[in-house]
C-alpha cells in the first residue's frame, strides 16, 4: 500500500503521452461521449444520481488529496488552501452539479474547462506516474472538472449568454484581486500572481512578473471566447434561418 501512497514513488516516473497518460485522456473522452447518450434519459431521479455521484467523486478525491500531502508532511497553509482555480472549481463544480445553479455552470464552464484541458494535457505529477494515487488523483480532478460542465451542457441544456463571459471576466478578476492579498498576508503564491511557478510551465515563455499576468488575462479571455463561440455561431445561424 505504502508504494501506491508514499512520498518517495520508486515506480515509473510520469511520462507525457505515454500509454498511461493516453489512457487516461481516452477516459475522459470517452466518458463526455457517453453523455449524448444519457441525455435521452429522462428520468429526475437518474439525472440526479449522476450528478450527485460526479459531485461525491470529486469532493471525495480532493479531501484524499489534502490528506495524502498532511500525512507525507507536506501540508503547509502557504501551498494547500484550495484557493489556485482548479481547487476552488472542484468545489464550485460539486455545488453546481447538487444544486444545479446557473451562476455556477458559467463558471464552471467559461473558466474551467480552459484551464482543465491545459491539466491533463500537460499534468504536473511530478516523478508520480501510474498506478501512484498523485497519478489517479490528477486525473479525476481535472477530468471531472471538464466533464461536469460538459455534462450539464449536454444533458441538462445549460448553455453560457453573452452575459456569461462578463460575469465570468468579473468574478475571476475580482477573486484574483483577492488571492493576491492572500498572498501578500501568507507569503504564498496562489494562482502563481506573485512569481512564476518553481515547475517549467507555459508562464515561462510569457515574460517577467508582472508581465506573465497580463499575458495570462489575455489568454484566459480567448479561451472564455472560443468556448462560446460554438454557442454564437449556433445563435447566428438561427437567426438567419428565422429571417431566411
Amino acid at each position: 500500500m505504502d508504494y501506491y501512497f508514499s512520498k518517495n514513488f520508486t515506480g515509473a516516473p510520469f511520462q507525457i503521452f505515454y500509454p498511461p497518460h493516453l489512457i487516461a485522456l481516452t477516459l475522459i473522452l470517452l466518458l463526455n461521449i457517453f453523455f449524448i447518450y444519457f441525455r435521452r434519459v429522462e428520468s429526475p431521479q437518474a439525472r440526479q444520481r449522476a450528478r450527485y455521484a460526479m459531485a461525491a467523486i470529486l469532493i471525495v478525491n480532493e479531501i484524499g488529496w489534502h490528506l495524502w500531502h498532511y500525512f507525507t508532511g507536506q501540508w503547509t497553509i502557504q501551498t494547500m488552501l484550495p484557493l489556485h482555480v482548479c481547487s476552488v472549481l472542484v468545489f464550485l463544480g460539486a455545488a453546481m452539479l447538487i444544486t444545479r445553479n446557473y451562476t455556477l455552470y458559467e463558471v464552471q464552464y467559461l473558466l474551467g474547462i480552459g484551464g482543465a484541458i491545459q491539466a491533463v494535457l500537460t499534468p504536473d505529477v511530478g516523478i508520480y506516474g501510474f498506478p501512484h494515487f498523485r497519478f489517479f488523483q490528477t486525473f479525476i480532478s481535472h477530468g471531472l472538472i471538464i466533464s461536469s460542465a460538459i455534462y450539464m451542457t449536454v444533458v441538462e441544456g445549460y448553455r453560457p449568454t453573452v452575459k456569461s463571459l462578463w460575469r465570468v471576466f468579473w468574478i475571476t478578476n475580482v477573486y484574483m484581486i483577492f488571492v493576491g492579498l492572500v498572498n501578500w498576508a501568507i507569503g504564498s503564491n496562489y494562482m502563481f500572481i506573485a512569481r512564476k511557478p518553481d515547475t517549467p510551465s507555459l508562464i515561462d515563455v510569457l515574460g517577467p512578473w508582472p508581465l506573465y499576468i497580463i499575458w495570462l488575462e489575455v489568454i484566459g479571455l480567448a479561451t472564455i471566447l472560443i468556448l462560446y463561440a460554438p454557442f454564437a455561431i449556433k445563435d447566428r445561424l438561427e437567426r438567419k434561418t428565422v429571417v431566411g
